[in-house]
């Protein structure tokens, strides 16, 4: 952390992804880069400092929750949070080759969750779930949390039915839930 503190004092603030080079890459998209920092911490490096206030804004709203990473410190372009150790949805199910019921279970409680903070954008995609090392649900990537209103998840289902699991889910969704499947097919049909 020592080394992240002089990154950052010598850009008074601000970061780039070159300060990075020699930390390991754990994550990139449109939005930016996530670089480890140490065993239990990590830093997301954005190209647009909107999109940070975006992600910032719905991190600090869910930090009550559990399925939010804990967030340690932030600047114009950055936020540093807490390191998921475990494995991503797609990873999981790579590894599996299947979707249990218990998974599912998780998700559906990761969708309240989700409602229960307040967010608008009750979604989001299969590879922004992370299971921690105990199984413990994570969502992450939340910029769109309070941008647009989605009570039905039709980007996971549509990412879910891509990685070949979409019987499966609706399945379970079914048996666990049966008002919430048929709204969830009624409404993706």
């Amino acid at each position: 952390m020592e080394d992240f503190k002089s990154i950052v004092s010598k850009n008074n603030g601000k970061v780039s992804l070159k300060d990075f080079k020699d930390y390991k890459v754990i994550g990139k998209g449109n939005d930016g880069s996530v670089f480890q920092l140490t065993p239990d911490r990590c830093v997301k490096v954005f190209g647009n400092e909107e999109t940070k206030k975006l992600e910032m804004h719905a991190m600090q709203k869910g930090q009550s929750s559990s399925i939010i990473p804990r967030l340690y410190e932030h600047g114009p372009n950055y936020i540093v949070m807490e390191y998921v150790k475990g494995i991503s949805l797609p990873q999981y199910l790579k590894k599996e080759k299947q979707l249990p019921e218990e998974i599912v279970g998780k998700i559906l409680a990761l969708f309240v969750e989700m409602k229960r903070i307040g967010f608008g954008r009750i979604d989001t995609e299969v590879r922004h779930i992370l299971f921690n090392e105990a199984m413990e649900i994570k969502v992450i990537d939340l910029k769109r949390a309070f941008g647009s209103v989605r009570t039905t998840p039709t980007k996971f289902i549509k990412g879910i039915k891509k990685k070949g699991y979409g019987n499966e889910f609706m399945y379970h969704v079914k048996n666990l839930n049966p008002p919430l499947y048929k709204k969830w097919k009624d409404s993706i049909d």
